[in-house]
């Protein structure tokens, strides 16, 4: 059985930036499909990114260009860094994993974390 656990949450202020971090335990990422979502008050959820086995990685339109995935295979641990922060990125953001590729930030995760609060304030 597949654990997960982000850290690397905070406050942050406009323009700024955080990394999170997803750490793995009982089974290698190396094997998974792994990626992030987030998901804000009252809005449903938001697949942001994704790190295909293949190496093919997806982002959504929202968050192009300002966010990078990444894995560690020797932390067995998940990386989301996250620059240009804007107040639309406030949410609780979770990591995932899957055992297929898929291709897509639009799907429902295997295996979930319990999530990491972001909150950007101008």
């Amino acid at each position: 059985q597949l654990t997960l656990v982000e850290s690397g949450g905070g406050s942050v202020q406009v323009g700024g930036s955080l990394r999170l971090s997803c750490v793995a335990s009982g089974r290698q990422l190396s094997n998974l499909a792994v990626g992030w979502y987030r998901q804000a008050p009252g809005s449903f959820q938001e697949g942001i990114a994704a790190d295909d086995r293949d190496g093919t990685t997806t982002y959504a339109d929202s968050v192009k260009g300002r966010f990078t995935i990444s894995r560690d295979s020797g932390r067995n641990t998940i990386y989301l860094e996250m620059t240009n922060l804007q107040p639309t990125d406030t949410a609780v953001y979770y990591c995932g994993a899957d055992p297929y590729d898929l291709g897509s930030v639009v799907r429902s995760w295997t295996y979930r974390g319990q999530g990491t609060q972001v909150t950007v304030s101008a």
